[in-house]
């Protein structure tokens, strides 16, 4: 699993518009063929088009994250942005599938994309199974 940083997270940050402390942040899961562009989608409604639509315990929109935690990395010289582990569990269908998963600031008046985290192929979960996104990061650098 891969993951980028938005240009614009980087911009946001940088003029103080983000604040990993106190915004509400958002996981979406993005349909198989999507290809994230760190520069052009910016906003959630850069990508909404290519998110899994709602039903069988998915919801359009997202998920909200919880449990951040902001870390700098002197050793790779970036910073990493970590929310808890966040699932879904799949039920009257399968839920996917899914190449990735784009982190959002659902913040009011904000809705940047925060990253992408890129599953390397498509994931499907099956019927009464719980999918699962363990190690939520976002490096910037």
């Amino acid at each position: 699993m891969s993951n980028q940083a938005s240009n614009k997270i980087k911009y946001l940050l940088a003029t103080g518009a983000v604040d990993f402390s106190s915004d509400v942040f958002k996981v979406i899961l993005m349909q198989s063929g999507f290809t994230y562009d760190k520069d052009a989608h910016e906003k959630y409604a850069d990508v909404s088009g290519s998110e899994l639509a709602t039903g069988n315990g998915y919801t359009a929109g997202g998920g909200t994250l919880a449990g951040v935690a902001v870390a700098e990395d002197d050793v790779n010289d970036r910073g990493s942005v970590t929310w808890n582990n966040f699932s879904w569990t799949a039920a009257g269908g399968p839920i996917g599938p899914a190449c990735g998963a784009i982190i959002y600031d659902d913040t009011e008046g904000n809705d940047a994309i925060v990253g992408f985290i890129d599953f390397g192929s498509d994931y499907t979960q099956v019927d009464g199974g719980v999918a699962t996104l363990a190690s939520l990061t976002i490096r910037i650098s």
